[in-house]
């Protein structure tokens, strides 16, 4: 399976969202990366990352999270949300689940506009 990734930025709230899909690997943590760098251009508060349709996350997509994390700094929160129990777990293991938010996809509600 590929990899995708897509942006939205919603400046009046200050939350970026990315959504992920497929297999984020060394491969395509560059993609990811290129996302981050694009949100720390924008007023941001809290970055969501939305897993639930990502299948695999490798060390190189772990770092892409905490390169986020130190990017922004301790005044924006970072969320991800619906982690697959496989994502969950690699984020358990190297300990950065307690470095971020996690929530279940369940817990959470979305309000969109357009």
């Amino acid at each position: 399976m590929g990899f995708k990734a897509r942006m939205y930025a919603d400046e009046g709230s200050g939350t970026v969202t990315i959504t992920l899909a497929g297999e984020l690997d060394s491969s395509s943590a560059p993609r990811l990366n290129e996302l981050i760098v694009e949100a720390a251009t924008k007023p941001v508060e809290r970055m969501v990352l939305l897993l639930e349709r990502l299948s695999y996350l490798s060390s190189a997509g772990v770092r892409c999270v905490v390169v986020a994390h130190q990017r922004f700094g301790p005044g924006v929160e970072i969320v991800l949300v619906g982690a697959r129990p496989e994502v969950a777990e690699t984020l358990q293991l190297t300990g950065l689940d307690r470095s971020v938010t996690m929530q279940d996809a369940a817990d959470v509600r979305w309000t969109t506009t357009g």
